[in-house]
């Protein structure tokens, strides 16, 4: 056989090898081997988040969709949803705000600093009364607060939602002036849980999302509904000025995915409906 057509042959094979690698490929991608979307590389996702939703954010969340998207990093900040709006209004870089409840989120609204088009009720939680793991305790209601000696850790009600709704139960349940006195304030919820994790307080209130992220405290009961002037609402929206767009619409999108909703279930949160 001639030199002409060893290499006509060779040129055949090679293509076929090459066609078929690519059949294989597309295969592969099809059957959900190759999940990544590069399309948003380079850009970034500034997230400013309510304490209580750092767990699902940082041990799951982010990961995933980090993940999806490779080329995209999501920065979080996390503190009380008060701290974060003033921390917005006075120009943290922010592309997206998920804040423990709507005072907060329609206060940046009013301002015109959302993307008020963005604005969704997304999650649900609920407030639970809480002492240490090992205590000893023989309360059964949040009557029984007035019977406290001790401590009674709530977060600040002054910018700290899970402490709002805290002061809403106590004065709805007509017990607030029982307790006033023994209050400590906490700068947000995780500070809640870790006072009465650590004992330093003899009981506390704060999210069931929050009880449940811990081995170290025991919940005693739920808030009753009616004690509550308004459900416990997580909204999410863009801002109006964020840098990356694209990527912030994608991170949207992803958290309303059925994956990232099965994770918030999965850390205690009931999806709004």
């Amino acid at each position: 056989m001639d030199s002409k057509k060893i290499l006509l042959i060779a040129i055949i094979a090679l293509a076929a090898i090459v066609s078929i690698g690519s059949c294989s490929a597309g295969l592969f991608d099809f059957m959900g081997g190759n999940t990544t979307d590069t399309s948003l590389d380079g850009q970034e996702v500034h997230l400013a988040a309510a304490a209580s939703l750092k767990n699902a954010f940082d041990n799951d969340l982010i990961p995933m969709f980090e993940q999806k998207y490779p080329g995209v990093k999501v920065t979080p900040t996390y503190a009380s949803s008060g701290d974060l709006q003033t921390q917005i209004e006075n120009g943290l870089e922010t592309d997206v705000f998920m804040s423990a409840a709507n005072k907060q989120m329609d206060a940046l609204v009013e301002e015109g600093i959302i993307d008020n088009d963005t604005n969704l009720q997304f999650l649900e939680n609920k407030v639970v009364l809480i002492v240490p793991a090992d205590s000893d305790s023989n309360m059964s209601s949040f009557d029984d607060l007035k019977d406290v000696k001790g401590n009674i850790a709530i977060g600040d009600p002054e910018s700290v939602p899970a402490g709002q709704y805290a002061q809403q139960v106590l004065n709805n349940t007509g017990i607030w002036d029982d307790v006033e006195s023994k209050l400590s304030l906490g700068t947000d919820v995780t500070a809640v849980l870790n006072q009465v994790a650590q004992g330093s307080a003899e009981c506390g209130i704060v999210y069931a999302t929050d009880a449940n992220s811990t081995k170290d405290v025991k919940v005693i009961c739920e808030a009753p509904e009616d004690a509550l002037d308004t459900p416990v609402i997580y909204p999410i929206a863009a801002l109006k000025n964020s840098t990356d767009s694209n990527a912030t619409s994608a991170f949207i999108d992803f958290l309303q995915s059925q994956e990232a909703k099965d994770v918030f279930v999965d850390y205690g949160f009931t999806l709004h409906e």
